[in-house]
């Protein structure tokens, strides 16, 4: 069995972290900087080569990207579950802050809570809350 942990490129990795971790609840674990490589150019000594944080209870992780911008993917979003309505809705504000929203966080047909929205660093998220037993 595998562990599925998102990875992100980022032009700011350190604040784009930090966005995530204020804006789902978390921590940064560990970080290490392209200066602690050995023989890397001067300019990017503080740039981050891996970090790992969480989010919402999930593990990511993060890197400057060195070699070329990173892109903006319409084949890819990710989803986060939420127990209570307050949590998705809460994740949802904080993540669309600076963004966009696609689709507003509303109740849908099939019972649960449910949005969609491009955060500011690009990233496309889905939100909802768990399904509810029918009685």
């Amino acid at each position: 069995m595998a562990k599925l942990t998102p990875y992100f490129y980022s032009e700011d990795a350190k604040g784009q972290a930090g966005f995530y971790v204020q804006a789902l609840g978390g921590e940064i674990r560990d970080q290490m900087t392209y200066g602690q490589a050995p023989g890397t150019d001067e300019a990017m000594k503080d740039k981050i080569i891996h970090m790992s944080f969480t989010a919402a209870g999930v593990n990511f992780f993060i890197a400057d990207t060195m070699h070329e911008p990173p892109g903006r993917s319409s084949a890819l979003d990710l989803s986060l579950e939420f127990k209570t309505v307050e949590e998705a809705q809460q994740a949802f504000a904080n993540l669309s802050e600076g963004g966009k929203v696609i689709m507003p966080l509303e109740k849908q047909f099939w019972g649960t809570l449910f949005g969609r929205l491009e955060d500011k660093f690009g990233i496309k998220w889905q939100i909802s809350t768990e399904p509810q037993a029918q009685n």
